[in-house]
């Protein structure tokens, strides 16, 4: 829970000596009254739930709908919200400025003790849904610095204002801008390059990856000039941005850097426009990808799911569908299991005009709630009640790491439309899928893991001893990266490799064959990759362990063997110094996503990563999962059953907790060791 949001005893928890003597003085006066016991009280600020929702505003809704939203929210204890602040609905044509619509707003949210989060939306063409991404010129960032200083002088004194979102989802999914201001400020941007020493040995760099790294500089450039100017005019704002379209628009997000301005990193989470590249059954999982990531990306700061779907799509949406409320439940306790701070439902009440009018809503179109609005409130009265903010998530020390170059060298890559599923490993979208295999397999063993960037994972600890990297086909590992990672091995670390991970440099130079940098740390170096369309297996302990699309084979000097087909080595384990490589350069993580039998590749992994946690399932439990949180020595579990039937499922405990169910929307149960969930169900146990 946010500062802002938590019920101070005194403001900023200041005690002024002279209160406290007048306090002090007052007690003994009333003491010789005679007064038997006193009693003070403190006005505290009202609680404020972690869930919320947008509130929709715009021209021709009543004073009596907007109240009427601010009302729901606060009788469903969703107390918090997000508001898009339109240029074009506060700027009259003679330029003069109309704030009175929004100032409706701001009055309900102060009546109901509602907070309100604005989103800073200058003029676009239409109103469009999701903003420009850059400006076009200098005279257009002009225009979006004075509406920032009307709009923020206006509103910084709202005791309903909790912060500013920046802009509404940066990302343009990989289109660089290449208008004069950006030309110009590219050019400034190139200046400031300094040259590396690596240049892939000398072979001619036919690729360019420029492009893709000014915008991942220009995203930053631009929050990074809005913040200054919010700040120019409300000094201690709060700030937040929403990352969008993760698992495509990620390469252009450097989320370390946007931690100098921000107060919290948000994410927008629809399935319907976000998570296409997944079944509906892996909604849930994605999310917990997602809110993985960003929790990463954040840092120390909070995170929050800054939009998540709330209602149906009609026109909108790659792929239309209404959220049940069981999966409304899914997403909130995912989020909570992840450590969101704050998590608020795109929309409360639906848009009438443009894109997306009619749909997304929490409501229905007569402003009653839903079953998904009263499947949120449950979920927030329960988090009052066990107070949720005091548990952090508990995660392994398992590093699911991505690099942005394995993303521009993925799409760059990209000759021909392969639309054909079985190459689907080889297309966009392929080694995020694959990570993301890594991600599910552990979650349905009740293993919660990281899923970070190569640039905010710590490589300057002394010792990695008990922690695992993972890295599943990230086809591109830069040079600045070899070193650190040997050091990983070098100092304790355990890193396994599967996959064409490695396979390129930052150049998109071929690496094998010209002098493998890692043979040191692994043994030995890739002998040589054959493309088998479709899906297959190979044979591990004994069981088939499916795969995907490529099939290496190591060309093995150190390593131990542990997979060999006649003359050709298929997996090879390798000690180095303090630590331990394991190597399986197949596509393991596509295989067992595109079959749905993950039960082999979460054996290897189990026996492979090191996974220290206090709670897990006895045995792999496909299409369940679990997160775990932590306060002291209570526990939270959650658990959530995406089965088409009940299930009972063993769990590995600590010893001497006792639980008790906190929340189960489908009347499940749970013993010293086990768990019992219907269909579709989530269930949150508290042990202590």
């Amino acid at each position: 829970m946010d500062k802002h949001f938590i019920a101070l005893p005194l403001h900023h928890k200041m005690y002024h000596q002279k209160s406290i003597c007048m306090f002090l003085k007052n007690c003994i006066y009333l003491l010789c009254l005679g007064i038997a016991s006193i009693t003070t009280t403190v006005k505290a600020q009202p609680y404020v739930s972690p869930i919320g929702a947008q509130v929709f505003i715009e021209p021709g809704q009543t004073d009596e709908e907007i109240n009427t939203w601010f009302k729901l929210l606060s009788e469903h204890q969703m107390n918090c919200c997000r508001i898009r602040m339109f240029e074009n609905y506060m700027k009259r044509p003679d330029g003069t400025w109309d704030f009175s619509l929004f100032d409706k707003a701001f009055k309900a949210a102060e009546r109901y003790n509602v907070k309100i989060v604005g989103t800073l939306f200058p003029a676009a063409p239409d109103n469009s849904l999701g903003g420009f991404k850059h400006p076009y010129s200098q005279s257009h960032l002009q225009e979006i610095a004075a509406y920032i200083k009307q709009v923020v002088t206006h509103f910084k004194t709202s005791p309903a204002l909790y912060g500013w979102v920046l802009m509404n989802e940066p990302g343009t999914g990989g289109w660089v801008p290449n208008d004069a201001f950006a030309n110009t400020q590219k050019s400034e941007w190139l200046k400031t390059l300094q040259p590396t020493a690596y240049n892939s040995k000398g072979y001619p760099q036919i690729v360019d990856f420029t492009p893709q790294q000014f915008l991942l500089h220009y995203n930053t450039w631009y929050l990074q000039w809005i913040a200054n100017e919010v700040k120019k005019y409300d000094p201690n704002a709060y700030l937040h941005v929403n990352s969008h379209q993760i698992f495509s628009n990620i390469a252009e997000y450097n989320f370390p850097a946007w931690r100098n301005f921000l107060s919290s990193l948000g994410a927008s989470a629809h399935p319907s426009w976000h998570y296409t590249m997944f079944h509906r059954n892996q909604y849930a999982t994605a999310l917990g990808a997602n809110c993985a990531i960003i929790r990463s990306g954040a840092g120390e700061l909070p995170f929050w799911v800054t939009e998540l779907q709330g209602g149906n799509n009609t026109y909108s949406g790659y792929k239309a569908f209404c959220p049940t409320k069981e999966e409304i439940t899914q997403w909130l306790w995912t989020s909570i299991g992840n450590g969101a701070e704050h998590i608020l439902f795109w929309c409360l009440n639906p848009r009438a005009v443009g894109d997306e009018a009619g749909e997304w809503a929490l409501v229905d179109f007569q402003n009653q709630a839903t079953d998904r609005l009263t499947a949120a409130s449950e979920v927030a009265k329960t988090l009052r009640k066990i107070n949720s903010s005091q548990f952090k998530p508990v995660v392994a020390n398992i590093h699911i790491l991505y690099t942005r170059e394995t993303l521009w060298v993925e799409k760059k890559a990209q000759l021909n439309d392969n639309t054909n599923n079985d190459y689907e490993g080889r297309n966009t979208g392929g080694a995020m899928k694959s990570a993301f295999a890594m991600y599910e397999t552990l979650l349905e063993n009740g293993i919660n893991s990281q899923f970070q960037c190569f640039d905010e994972f710590n490589w300057n600890k002394p010792s990695y001893k008990g922690e695992t990297i993972i890295l599943s086909g990230q086809i591109s590992l830069p040079s600045r990266y070899w070193e650190p990672l040997r050091n990983f091995v070098r100092n304790g670390g355990k890193l396994i490799m599967e996959g064409l991970s490695a396979f390129y440099d930052e150049n998109m130079f071929a690496l094998h064959h010209t002098g493998f940098p890692l043979q040191d740390i692994l043994g030995g170096a890739l002998k040589e990759v054959k493309c088998l369309p479709t899906d297959f297996s190979v044979n591990y302990q004994n069981a088939p362990l499916p795969a995907h699309l490529w099939k290496g084979s190591i060309y093995n000097t150190q390593g131990q063997i542990v997979v060999q087909e006649g003359n050709s080595v298929l997996a090879t384990r390798h000690r180095f110094m303090r630590g331990e490589t394991f190597w399986f350069p197949s596509l393991l993580g596509m295989g067992a996503l595109r079959s749905g039998k993950g039960e082999a590749l979460s054996r290897l992994l189990l026996a492979e990563a090191q996974a220290a946690v206090p709670f897990q399932f006895e045995t792999y439990q496909k299409g369940v999962q679990m997160y775990t949180m932590q306060k002291g020595n209570q526990y939270l579990t959650i658990l959530i059953n995406k089965r088409p039937q009940a299930t009972t499922v063993a769990l590995r405990c600590p010893k001497g907790v006792n639980p008790s169910v906190v929340f189960a929307d489908k009347g499940g149960s749970a013993t010293a060791n086990t768990a019992r969930l219907s269909s579709e169900e989530t269930l949150v146990i508290l042990w202590k």
